[in-house]
């Protein structure tokens, strides 16, 4: 069992769905609980994204916004592009300002949650190669 599994069903709010929308940006499956909706007319989202073991998103750059990271549980790293990778635990808060190019995800051997309070469109790029997250 890997460590932090009960963020699968014992987080501080619910999993959601499997991350179907967004999976070709991401390695190992994540999912996607929105917690503030369109009729809600502003401007920002706001979700719940957990990450299994391994899993992590790409290379991305938010523009004309930002992006801030509550991690909720688990364990993850967050790394911006040149500079090395931050270890994330409870409680930890990464404010990601427009045009940081950067990932985020679980550690490999456990569950990761965090919301995501994401201003602007996203420009995805390349992946995390297994050779740059084994390193970690």
């Amino acid at each position: 069992m890997a460590k932090n599994e009960e963020l699968k069903t014992n987080g501080v709010f619910p999993v959601g769905d499997k991350n179907d929308a967004y999976a070709k940006y991401f390695i190992g499956q994540s999912y996607l609980n929105s917690l503030v909706s369109p009729e809600d007319n502003i401007d920002f989202g706001v979700g719940n994204v957990t990450f299994e073991p391994g899993c992590r998103n790409d290379w991305h750059i938010h523009h004309d916004g930002f992006q801030i990271l509550l991690v909720t549980g688990g364990e993850g790293w967050y790394q911006e592009w040149g500079k090395p990778a931050q270890l994330l635990k409870q409680g930890d808060v990464v404010v990601i300002k427009e045009g940081v190019k950067h990932w985020h995800g679980a550690t490999k051997d456990s569950w990761f949650s965090h919301v995501a309070i994401t201003k602007g469109t996203s420009e995805w790029l390349e992946k995390v190669t297994d050779e740059e997250y084994n390193k970690l």
